[in-house]
């Protein structure tokens, strides 16, 4: 009786399904939060009297951090186990939601925030990292990988119409409170199901940062003991020189309408950045074990998924801060009435994210992110009528185009791009480094919004200005594609199984 009991707990523990749950579980907390905290800005500001500039900080303290320890997180599941990184960014992540929620000020609240994206930047590459080894069969893997970008995608898109009705049922409190039990839960099963941690597992299966899987046959599930050779060194140095350098350019961007650009502040902040990302690019050229090898941004398929990807994010951030402050402060509307109107921009995201392997097969990748730039730009382009009294519809087809010209565009249409180009060994690092790109974009198309479309009291001012540089970025990106994609890449990546259409394309 006491084996067959053993023996049951064992095989409930050894559940793929089971840990494939969980680790959705906590996938969906991490997205949720990209897209549920632009609508309580507002509530946020006039309850902890905030100004504009701690508003960006909000937004942006979390996706810095993201951003910031992206291309480490995948390194130290190498080095201490996916398991114990997995389960230490869930619960760091749980814990620093509750830290926002309960926060007096607004220092207190951006500071959680930042930690709240230090530990997501854990759970992303992490929990990926886990779903593709849970299934040793390719198809199955592949169902898995779509599973869970499936749920990160739906986080994204029913993240404004969450934080709207929460905002204006229970306060802004409640869109951190809900972190708790996700996370809560999400613990417990990962701590019990997950194997023991097991280090120096392959690089390029650990490394399948967001929105990679390497496909290959002989994938061995997580946790499975091998004899491959230890985890790469961290590159410590090369983190702290570009997390340094990326913040203080951040700083200065979004502080720069409270000290002016003159200011030795500013100016020294600028500097400064300028100085430690030179001291970055140098040392990653001279590392033995960079964090961001030289050689893979001079792959053409790489960089323009890079550029891709930044331009991308920059401008739908753009779009959400504004529009945000825009909708509740100018045309005083309710929490809900805006997470609804933004539901056009979210869920035709969705919607073509689950659509554009298919477009991708018939039209190939590089017809397909041109067509999506375009649809970005000219989404950009439509949203000026925004300031004009037309109502909703007068600008609604435009974040709908937006909405599907970021599929299209980015995610996994420019992983296919540049999947038949990079070595095998540095596949994980450069879907690393791409989905890099895309939170420095969302960190910068904050930061500059404000510079570009300033806040006069409760009138958000020359938001036309910031959509015609987002929709000029996006251009530059055609430009790009058209131009350096080639066109051996181009067929390379119909060759590539449309494994992961959803999460590879969420904000």
């Amino acid at each position: 009786m006491r084996s067959d009991g053993m023996s049951a707990s064992v095989s409930h523990r050894d559940r793929p399904l089971v840990r494939l749950v969980l680790v959705c579980v906590a996938t969906f907390a991490v997205y949720l939060d990209t897209s549920i905290t632009p609508v309580a800005v507002p509530a946020i500001r006039a309850d902890l009297h905030a100004d504009v500039t701690a508003a960006q900080w909000i937004l942006d303290a979390y996706t810095l951090g993201f951003a910031g320890l992206l291309l480490t997180a995948g390194s130290l599941g190498d080095r201490f186990g996916r398991k114990v990184v997995l389960l230490t960014g869930t619960g760091g992540f749980t814990a620093c939601s509750v830290a926002c929620a309960l926060a007096p000020a607004p220092g207190a609240l951006i500071a959680a925030r930042a930690g709240q994206g230090v530990f997501a930047a854990a759970v992303v590459p992490l929990s990926l990292a886990v779903t593709s080894g849970l299934f040793a069969d390719p198809r199955r893997r592949t169902r898995a990988i779509g599973v869970w970008g499936g749920v990160a995608g739906t986080a994204v898109a029913l993240g404004p119409i969450i934080g709207g009705l929460g905002v204006q049922a229970a306060g802004w409190q409640i869109l951190f409170w809900i972190n708790l039990p996700i996370g809560a839960v999400a613990l417990a099963g990962l701590s019990w199901t997950l194997p023991p941690a097991t280090v120096g597992q392959p690089s390029h299966n650990s490394h399948s940062v967001e929105g990679q899987s390497d496909g290959a046959p002989g994938t061995l599930p997580a946790g499975t003991p091998t004899n491959r050779a230890p985890a790469r060194r961290l590159d410590l140095t090369g983190q702290l020189l570009f997390i340094l350098g990326s913040g203080s350019l951040t700083f200065a961007m979004i502080e720069s309408g409270r000290f002016g650009w003159s200011s030795s502040i500013i100016i020294g902040l600028l500097s400064g950045s300028v100085v430690l990302l030179t001291l970055f690019v140098l040392w990653e050229i001279r590392c033995p074990q960079p964090m961001l090898p030289p050689r893979l941004l001079r792959i053409p398929a790489v960089a323009v998924a890079c550029i891709v990807n930044f331009l991308g994010l920059f401008g739908l951030y753009a779009v959400l801060f504004l529009l945000t402050v825009y909708l509740q402060e100018t045309r005083h509307l309710s929490p809900a009435e805006t997470g609804v109107r933004f539901l056009a921009l979210t869920g035709f995201l969705g919607v073509a994210s689950v659509g554009a392997a298919a477009v991708v097969a018939r039209l190939g990748t590089r017809t397909t992110m041109v067509l999506g730039l375009l649809l970005v730009a000219t989404g950009l382009g439509g949203l000026i009528l925004v300031e004009d009294a037309g109502g909703y519809f007068s600008y609604g087809w435009a974040l709908v185009l937006l909405g599907v010209g970021i599929p299209l565009s980015s995610g996994v249409v420019a992983i296919q791009a540049m999947m038949g180009a990079v070595p095998a060994d540095l596949a994980g690092t450069a879907s690393g480094t791409m989905n890099t790109f895309r939170q420095f974009g969302a960190v910068f198309g904050v930061a500059l919004a404000g510079v570009l479309s300033p806040q006069r009291g409760e009138v958000v001012t020359s938001m036309h200005v910031t959509f015609i540089v987002a929709a000029a970025g996006a251009l530059v990106g055609v430009v790009v594609t058209a131009v350096v994609l080639r066109e051996r890449s181009d067929r390379a990546s119909r060759a590539v199984p449309a494994v992961e259409p959803q999460q590879s394309s969420v904000a």
